[in-house]
């Protein structure tokens, strides 16, 4: 299995039979180099989208209808996405699972916003985390989140041995934050921090995550460098 950081809170993860992309941003982001998108998608089959602000949306109808692939998430977001770009959804909500291929992937709670910069600012949903299951590994993305009071049952539930937890503070945890959550709520082997290093408003270094999580195997991610498990 591979998780690739595609720089902010996008990743490129290859688990069983699947290439999945979580909330694949490529125009405008300003860690994925244009020369690096093709391989950043080259042979994705789905993609996950965990809420609808244009840094996880943007490029999602443009992936989709060039590669012919799907894409899952929360209800609303992904029959919109259906309905105005034709793209193949998986609509689902909390508490449902969807298979794909080899791969489990339930929809949980997060706590942010939803929305699209449409001229009329479209709220579209709930905003959502994955919980990602395959090759005798179990995944929680937090997606964009605070911490909340429903980690508690999905750390318990669960049981997720690697945690992607958006850390950069200001729109979502920051590193303490997110070593708090990891403590109480989880107990991770390893734990792989997103949403930072993007713009000056959002933290530069996982160190605090990093001294706030001892014993656990914090990775600060590189952009289009595999981690391999």
């Amino acid at each position: 299995m591979k998780i690739i950081w595609l720089g902010h809170g996008s990743f490129r993860i290859e688990i069983e039979d699947q290439v999945l992309l979580v909330d694949p941003w490529l125009e405008g982001n300003p860690m994925l180099p244009k020369d690096q998108h093709a391989a950043a998608t080259a042979g994705a089959t789905k993609l996950l989208i965990t809420h609808g602000h244009d840094d996880h949306t943007g490029d999602l109808a443009a992936i989709a209808n060039a590669q012919g692939i799907g894409a899952v998430g929360p209800y609303e977001l992904m029959t919109h996405f259906g309905e105005t770009h034709g793209v193949d959804v998986t609509a689902y909500n909390f508490g449902g699972t969807a298979k794909l291929g080899g791969v489990e992937v339930s929809l949980v709670p997060a706590t942010h916003s939803s929305s699209l910069s449409d001229e009329r600012k479209s709220y579209m949903g709930r905003e959502a985390g994955f919980v990602i299951r395959g090759e005798g590994h179990c995944i929680y993305v937090s997606g964009d989140t605070g911490i909340m009071a429903d980690m508690d049952w999905i750390g318990d539930y669960f049981k997720p041995d690697i945690g992607i937890l958006s850390a950069g503070g200001f729109y979502t945890m920051d590193m303490a934050q997110a070593a708090y959550a990891a403590k109480r709520y989880f107990d991770f082997r390893t734990v792989i921090p997103c949403h930072y290093r993007t713009f000056g408003a959002l933290e530069q270094s996982a160190q605090v995550l990093i001294d706030g999580l001892p014993g656990v195997d914090v990775i600060e991610p590189q952009v289009m460098r595999s981690i391999v498990f």
